[in-house]
């Protein structure tokens, strides 16, 4: 049973694949097979700890850091309690023949412990491992979050048209920009060197507006002739695609928002302390006074949105724990090559590995407080110790610092999925 999330009721969704489910399972036993249908639900990290706090909100006016997070972490374990049997019983109302003898939850203690396993086999493996990356950043919920999790939303915005002066001259390159709060975040502007309009720019260097910072004008062959003024802003600390650029070509970032997504002291400082959305108007009337607005158009384009808090999602670098799933990806591909797996209709394989192809590092660490605790020590100079408890860790740092140290777990929790990717084994007993 794919397990049902314990955040309140089940949906029409729920009953129409428990009943497409129960009707095989059935069929089968009729026909003499040994069928096991194992039944289960999901904590649902994120999803469930938004629910209690809204009720902790609606009921108490109190948000989880006046109440700390032992005694939160114990009212969800309450409300699981209410809303997962709730589940159970609306399974079993639908008349669903799983055996419930064998009813299992993603928390429970020989989940967690298979859970901690893998993620121990596989950072010993060296495909987990921690690093300094953009993530999907969700300002209300203050945690990272998956690409599933983003809905790109079309909405009415602008093309900021913004002029770039060389230095010591009165000519200028002109940007097109839907973000030109990010601007103090740039660390180069970019042409394309087959723009015959624009290539004699590069090697040249321009003065950010409203700073006297000076940046490099580079080229590149990613960036559109069409699109824009066919000149880009590289800001690799608040932009995806300028993070994979600002990589290759091993710039420095220039971080400009803190985890609220307000300006931080690396702007000039008439602006810090301000939330970059609300800043967004006050910039261009400073670029207009100061001459550096070429103009503005209007236009349609997408903004992404988190599924569960409906805020603006942030490109946020931050450290994370990552998993490195292009590793895995390959030998995924090589079943599907081998026939191991076949899909039908056969159209889907090349859309299959195309998304094998194009597949990033996968942001497995959550900062919330309902879920698997990642089963990470920190000594005092932040060495991290990975091991199944705390015994095991400190023993390995006596080891490290040739004396007994004081350790420190990782706060941060795995994405659900992680655990949900486990159900099939771990509900089986495994390992």
């Amino acid at each position: 049973m794919p397990p049902p999330n314990v955040t309140g009721n089940l949906h029409i969704g729920h009953a129409l694949n428990m009943t497409i489910q129960d009707i095989i399972c059935r069929f089968w036993r009729m026909n003499g097979k040994n069928v096991l249908w194992q039944p289960g639900t999901d904590h649902a990290g994120i999803a469930t700890q938004n629910v209690v706090e809204k009720n902790l909100f609606k009921n108490k006016k109190l948000d989880k850091n006046k109440v700390g997070k032992k005694d939160f972490v114990s009212m969800i374990w309450k409300w699981k309690e209410k809303s997962g049997d709730k589940i159970v019983n609306q399974i079993k109302r639908l008349g669903a023949s799983p055996d419930w003898d064998r009813l299992k939850f993603t928390l429970d203690k020989d989940v967690s412990e298979a859970i901690n396993l893998v993620f121990i086999r596989l950072f010993n493996k060296g495909l987990i491992y921690k690093d300094r990356r953009l993530v999907n950043w969700d300002i209300k919920l203050q945690t990272a979050i998956s690409d599933l999790e983003v809905e790109q939303s079309e909405q009415k915005g602008e093309f900021v048209y913004i002029k770039y002066y060389l230095e010591n001259s009165k000519k200028f390159i002109t940007v097109a920009t839907t973000r030109p709060e990010t601007l103090f975040g740039d660390c180069c502007l970019a042409v394309n060197p087959k723009d015959k309009k624009l290539k004699n720019f590069i090697g040249k260097r321009v003065i950010i507006p409203l700073t006297k910072n000076i940046i490099p004008i580079i080229g590149d062959n990613y960036v559109d002739m069409e699109k824009g003024s066919g000149a880009l802003k590289i800001t690799p600390a608040h932009d995806f695609n300028d993070f994979k650029i600002g990589m290759k070509l091993k710039i420095n970032f220039n971080q400009i928002f803190d985890k609220n997504g307000k300006f931080n002291n690396n702007v000039p400082d008439d602006y810090i302390g301000l939330d970059r959305l609300k800043a967004r108007n006050l910039i261009i009337e400073d670029l207009r006074k100061n001459g550096h607005l070429e103009k503005i158009e209007k236009m349609i384009h997408t903004v992404p949105i988190g599924d569960r808090s409906r805020s603006i999602i942030e490109p946020y670098l931050t450290d994370q724990w990552f998993l490195d799933v292009k590793y895995l990806a390959a030998e995924a591909v090589k079943k599907v090559k081998k026939k191991e797996t076949e899909f039908i209709p056969k159209s889907w394989e090349k859309i299959y590995f195309s998304w094998m192809k194009q597949i990033e590092p996968w942001c497995i660490s959550r900062q919330i407080w309902w879920g698997h605790q990642l089963p990470v020590w920190y000594g005092p100079d932040k060495k991290h110790f990975v091991c199944k408890n705390k015994k095991d860790a400190l023993a390995l740092a006596k080891k490290h610092y040739k004396k007994s140290v004081v350790l420190k777990q990782e706060t941060d929790v795995l994405d659900t999925w992680f655990s949900s990717a486990l159900w099939p084994l771990t509900t089986l007993g495994w390992p």
